[in-house]
């Protein structure tokens, strides 16, 4: 359970970062203080978490649905990013290929340069797991693509 805990509290921060902090104290209504105790790590924080209607405002601003893709990802499941989401933009499978082998190369040098000294350090594993995270955006964007092309839309 303490995993699954940690997990949630760095896609927590995650969706803060990507809004931006001002930005999501707008929209949550809340300090940097309360937001900075539910993605925080120390034991006196470790029962908090966002609240949910708080999550669904910053995730409508974030380019990527990080708490609830986290959630998914915890009960065994997948998500689908909604068509016409300011999310996917309307690219196709070819621009697509071409994002995800650009991403994987850049996940794959995070870990190259991450091992050349046989140990992978906090910030180099948080490093690789934003490229991981783009990367699984990506592979989102792809599916709904490819979903696109044989549904006929």
């Amino acid at each position: 359970m303490q995993t699954a805990r940690n997990y949630l509290k760095k896609h927590t921060e995650a969706l803060v970062k990507d809004v931006g902090i001002e930005a999501s104290c707008q929209l949550a209504g809340k300090s940097k203080a309360t937001l900075g105790r539910y993605y925080s790590d120390a034991p006196e924080h470790a029962d908090r978490f966002m609240p949910v209607d708080v999550v669904a405002a910053l995730e409508s601003a974030a380019r990527y649905p990080h708490v609830t893709a986290a959630l998914a990802e915890l009960g065994g499941l997948t998500i689908s990013l909604e068509r016409n989401s300011r999310n996917s933009e309307s690219r196709g499978v070819n621009s697509d290929v071409v994002a995800l082998s650009q991403r994987f190369a850049m996940l794959m040098s995070e870990y190259s340069q991450s091992i050349e000294d046989g140990v992978i350090t906090v910030n180099e594993a948080k490093r690789m797991l934003r490229e991981t995270l783009a990367l699984q955006q990506v592979l989102m964007e792809m599916k709904l693509h490819l979903e696109e092309e044989t549904t006929g839309d």
